[in-house]
């Protein structure tokens, strides 16, 4: 007899929780779906570098950039390998290991 509420128990939490997913899931879909305006400081009447911009998106004088920010390209293993041994080693953090 205890063995069937069990079954009876776990039966209705995994209900509860698949119910809970698929409404999450349909939640989510619809939330992917809405349009957001930008949000701007104030007014509708601001310039484009008035606006709340990222710091990573300005350059050294302060205007936004408008290329991309990543280019790939090809660099054989050694070569990166030895820019991120020379990265680390020009880390101030790393200890300096004792000679013998």
């Amino acid at each position: 007899m205890l063995h069937l509420l069990y079954i009876l128990v776990f039966t209705a939490i995994a209900l509860l929780a698949v119910t809970n997913l698929i409404r999450s899931l349909v939640t989510l879909s619809a939330e992917t779906q809405k349009f957001y305006p930008p949000k701007y400081n104030g007014s509708t009447n601001q310039s484009r570098r008035e606006r709340e911009v990222h710091p990573e998106l300005l350059d050294e004088q302060g205007k936004v950039i408008e290329e991309p920010l990543l280019v790939m390209r090809s660099v054989n293993v050694d070569d990166a390998r030895s820019r991120l041994d020379a990265l680390y080693d020009a880390s101030p953090s790393k200890t300096i290991e004792p000679e013998d």
